[in-house]
C-alpha cells in the first residue's frame, strides 16, 4: 500500500474550508454588498483552486519520482500560497470591511496564475 498523498489531503481540507466559508458568507455575513461580493469572490477562487489541488494530487501521483512531479509539487505550493494570499485577503475584507495589507491580493493572484503556468510546464515534461 502506498503512503498518503499530501496534495489529496491538502485539497480535501481546502475544499472543506471553502464550503464552510461559502456557507458563512451566504448565511452569517452581514456586511455591505460590496464587501460580501469580495468575500464570495474569495470563496469561488478558493474552491476552484481546491479542485486544481486535486489535479496536482493526481499529476504528482502519476509522475512520481520524475522531474515533472517536482514541478507539479511547485505548482501545488503556488496554488496554496495563492489561496491563502488572494482568497484570505478577500475573506478578511468581506468580514472586516478593511483591506488587511495593500498588494497582498494581487500577489496571491499572481501566485495562482504562476501555479497554472508551472502545472502546464510540468505536464509538458516527459520525465
Amino acid at each position: 500500500m502506498k503512503g498518503a498523498n499530501p496534495w489529496l489531503v491538502i485539497a480535501s481540507i481546502s475544499g472543506l474550508v471553502a464550503v464552510g466559508a461559502g456557507a458563512y458568507g451566504a448565511h452569517d455575513l452581514s456586511t455591505e454588498d460590496t464587501f460580501q461580493d469580495s468575500f464570495n469572490s474569495g470563496v469561488q477562487y478558493h474552491m476552484w483552486h481546491s479542485l486544481a489541488l486535486l489535479a496536482v494530487a493526481w499529476f504528482t501521483e502519476q509522475r512520481q519520482g520524475t522531474n515533472a512531479a517536482k514541478w507539479g509539487h511547485l505548482a501545488g505550493g503556488l496554488f496554496v500560497a495563492g489561496i491563502v494570499l488572494f482568497s484570505g485577503t478577500l475573506y478578511y475584507l468581506g468580514v472586516s470591511g478593511e483591506l488587511f495589507l495593500s498588494g497582498v491580493a494581487p500577489v496571491g493572484g499572481m501566485a495562482l496564475m504562476a501555479g497554472w503556468a508551472v502545472l502546464a510546464f510540468a505536464a509538458s515534461r516527459t520525465g
